[in-house]
């Protein structure tokens, strides 16, 4: 028995040993996404890419109101078979709309998770690289609880990113 438990109290000591000599980190992802010059830049080539589309949408909006103010101002004055196709217009419209809306956000949705791959990818890299290079044993990124301060090597990921070309 007590020498199952020097063998014990030896790997205990042994494991201590060892892991006093590792080389840990931690890196906010979350963080370098927001900071991160690339990001920035997704964000514009979207809007100039969406732009258009989203104006066309805006439009189709103001179309379906007036159509809708003019149907309840002028009712009164209106024939029924008038009324009638205003209101089927008025439908139509709306559900034209409605499609496109969905459209544009399937589509916008699709190309900003398709920026936020690349981006990603490119920080995974760039961690990888930084691990290699100084020689970390260990970097941790999502789903820590806690990390010192000093293991901290976020702004050294956020610094490499930002001299990188986009």
């Amino acid at each position: 028995m007590k020498k199952k438990i020097a063998l014990f109290l030896g790997l205990l000591f042994a494991a201590n040993v060892c892991a006093a000599e590792l080389k840990i980190g931690f890196v906010n992802v979350p963080k370098v996404l927001e900071k991160a010059p690339q990001a920035e830049s997704a964000k514009k080539r979207l809007e100039k890419e969406f732009s258009p589309r989203d104006k066309s949408l805006v439009s189709q909006q103001k179309e379906i109101q007036m159509l809708e103010e003019k149907m309840t101002k002028d009712a009164a004055v209106m024939s029924e078979s008038e009324r009638r196709n205003l209101e089927k217009d008025v439908a139509n419209k709306q559900r034209e709309a409605k499609r496109a809306q969905q459209e544009f956000s399937e589509d916008f949705n699709l190309r900003r998770n398709e920026e936020l791959g690349k981006l990603q990818r490119k920080i995974v890299e760039v961690i990888r690289a930084l691990a290699k290079e100084d020689s970390y044993d260990l970097l941790l990124t999502d789903g820590v609880i806690f990390a010192a301060e000093q293991l901290d090597v976020t702004a050294q990921v956020q610094k490499r990113l930002g001299s990188m070309p986009e």
